[in-house]
């Protein structure tokens, strides 16, 4: 089963194979990817293990979404040992997310 994520922007999009879901994720992201995903998976009535390829929306975006979101894809191509693309069908290793521009670090208050 071929995966793709997009968690580029405050609606997570998971693909599983032809089948696209949305999730209004907004600042649930960190707590509640995993579950969708999870949940996605049991509703076809497949795991983990049948990844077998994993696509990643690397940016631009949302900082910390782009960030939640490689961490996730990025780990689980590692433990299943499946390939990784990002969604100019690139393999890599690991995704390094491309946000657009560069970090709004504010400076420290004191």
């Amino acid at each position: 089963m071929e995966m793709y994520l997009d968690t580029s922007t405050p609606t997570t999009i998971l693909k599983l194979n032809n089948k696209t879901y949305k999730w209004d994720s907004g600042r649930d992201l960190a707590e509640g990817l995993l579950k969708f995903i999870q949940d996605k998976l049991s509703e076809n009535n497949t795991t983990w293990t049948d990844i077998t390829k994993i696509t990643f929306m690397s940016g631009p975006g949302s900082f910390t979404g782009l960030r939640i979101g490689a961490s996730v894809v990025n780990t689980l191509a590692h433990e299943l040992k499946i390939p990784l693309y990002d969604h100019h069908g690139q393999k890599h290793q690991i995704i390094i997310p491309n946000y657009g521009r560069p970090a709004n670090i504010s400076n420290p208050k004191k």
